[in-house]
C-alpha cells in the first residue's frame, strides 16, 4: 500500500488592493452600494481606495468608517490629483461603478506602472441591479473602450442579479446570524419608540409615490372594513419625510405625531447603514426604494413594497415588471407594486387588504418574500463571485 501524503491546507488568496470609483448621482444610493461592497472586501482582508465625488454622506451613512477602506478625493471623470497619484501604489483591481468613467490620468498612470512581469489591473464595470433578461446575457461580457487612455485595455461588465448566471447580490457572511440575534424592542427604545399592544411597525423609505396619500388614509383607519390595526409608521429622513408631510398638508410636524387612534408617525433622523438594516428587521412591513434598500429588504424577509428609481423614459416600469415576473409575485402584490410605482393606478381599488395581518393575502405576501429570500440564498453573493473573477484574471 502506497502511503498517502497528508493534505496540505489550502492557502487563501493573497489580499488585493482595489480602486473603487463612485459618482454620487442622486439620493446616495450609488455610494451606499459602493460602501457596503468596499467594507465587505476590507473585512475579508483586502485594501480599498474608494474614490468618491461627494464623500460627506459617509459622515452619517458610515460614521465610524472602516480600517481597510480609505476614502479618496475625486471630483469627476477628468479629475485626479497627479501629485497624489504618483505617491500611491498601483491597484490590482479597478472597479468602475455604474458607468461613472475612470479618469484618463488615472488609467495612464496605471498603464505606465505596468511591467512585462506584472499583470495589468483587472478592470470591471459594476452595473445596476435588474431582473431583466439582458443581465444574464451581458454579465462578464467585454465592455469596449473606444478612445482615451483606456483604449485597447480589457474591461468587462459585472452585473448584479437574482439568478446563478449573474453576479449575485451583496450579502455579508454574518448577515443572517446578526439578523437572528436582533431584538427590535431595545433598538426602537433607543429612538424613543415604545410600541403599544398589537401595534405593528411599518417603515417608509420612498420618493414621492402617487399612492402615498391613500396609504396614509388606510393606515389611519379611513375607508376600511373591520377593525384597523394600530400602526407605528417610521418615516426615513429626506424625501420620504418631505413626501409624507406634503401628503398630510402639514409642512412642519413634530418628530412624533398621533394622526388618528390607529396611526402614529415617527420621523427618523438619517440612519447609518447598520441602523437602516435594523429598521428593516424591526418592521413588520417595509416600503423601500432604489437599489441598496431593495436588496436589504429582501434579505430582511418581511412583506415589502419596492419603488424603482423613476426615469423619464419609464424604463423603471420594465425593471419593476421583470422583478415581479422573476419573483412570481401574487396578483395583488404585483398590483400594489405597480400602483406604488405610478403604473396602472386607474380607478380599480388598490389591494390595501394586503396590509391586514388577519387577511389571507397577507400570509401569501409573507410567503412570497420568504420564497424569494430562499431562492437568493441558493446563489453565491456578489463579493464572493467578484473575488473569483478577479483572482482568475490575475493568474
Amino acid at each position: 500500500m502506497i502511503p498517502q501524503r497528508p493534505l496540505q491546507p489550502t492557502q487563501p488568496p493573497p489580499p488585493l488592493l482595489w480602486d473603487v470609483f463612485c459618482q454620487v448621482i442622486d439620493n446616495h444610493g450609488d455610494l451606499g452600494v459602493c460602501w457596503r461592497q468596499s467594507s465587505q472586501l476590507a473585512s475579508l482582508g483586502h485594501q480599498v481606495r474608494l474614490w468618491v465625488d461627494h464623500p460627506e454622506a459617509l459622515s452619517w451613512m458610515a460614521p465610524t468608517g472602516h480600517a481597510g477602506v480609505t476614502v479618496m478625493p475625486w471630483q469627476g471623470a477628468d479629475d485626479v490629483n497627479l501629485g497624489l497619484l504618483n505617491t500611491l501604489p498601483r491597484a490590482h483591481v479597478w472597479l468602475e461603478t455604474f458607468g461613472c468613467g475612470l479618469p484618463d490620468h488615472f488609467v495612464s498612470h496605471g498603464r505606465g506602472s505596468s511591467t512585462p512581469t506584472t499583470h495589468p489591473p483587472v478592470w470591471l464595470n459594476l452595473e445596476y441591479l435588474s431582473a431583466e433578461p439582458y443581465v444574464e446575457r451581458s454579465h462578464l461580457l467585454p465592455s469596449p473602450i473606444s478612445h482615451g487612455a483606456g483604449q485597447a485595455l480589457n474591461r468587462r461588465f459585472f452585473y448584479p442579479g437574482f439568478t446563478p448566471r449573474t453576479g449575485g447580490l451583496l450579502k455579508e457572511p454574518d448577515l443572517l446570524q446578526r439578523q437572528n440575534r436582533f431584538d427590535r424592542h431595545p433598538w426602537l427604545a433607543h429612538w424613543g419608540i415604545e410600541l403599544k399592544p398589537q401595534e405593528r411597525v411599518v417603515s417608509l423609505f420612498c420618493y414621492e409615490p402617487v399612492a402615498l396619500p391613500q396609504l396614509l388614509e388606510v393606515l389611519s383607519g379611513q375607508g376600511q372594513t373591520g377593525l384597523p390595526t394600530p400602526t407605528r409608521l417610521l418615516v426615513t429622513h429626506g424625501r420620504a419625510t418631505a413626501a409624507t408631510r406634503a401628503a398630510l398638508q402639514a409642512p412642519a410636524l413634530p418628530k412624533s405625531m398621533l394622526i388618528s387612534p390607529y396611526l402614529q408617525i415617527d420621523y427618523l433622523p438619517a440612519l447609518t447603514q447598520t441602523d437602516y438594516d435594523h429598521l428593516l428587521w424591526a418592521s413588520d412591513i417595509n416600503f423601500v426604494r432604489g437599489e441598496d434598500s431593495w436588496v436589504r429588504a429582501l434579505w430582511a424577509g418581511k412583506p415589502m413594497v419596492w419603488q424603482a428609481y423613476p426615469q423619464d423614459d419609464a424604463a423603471h416600469h420594465t425593471k419593476l415588471d421583470a422583478f415581479l415576473d422573476w419573483s412570481e409575485a401574487p396578483a395583488d402584490v404585483r398590483q400594489l407594486h405597480q400602483a406604488w410605482n405610478s403604473l396602472a393606478m386607474g380607478t380599480t381599488p388598490l389591494p390595501w387588504h394586503l396590509l391586514d395581518v388577519q387577511h389571507e393575502s397577507h400570509q401569501r405576501w409573507l410567503e412570497w418574500v420568504s420564497q424569494v429570500k430562499s431562492r437568493l440564498l441558493a446563489s453565491e453573493d456578489l463579493v464572493t463571485q467578484l473575488l473569483r473573477v478577479v483572482q482568475a484574471d490575475l493568474k
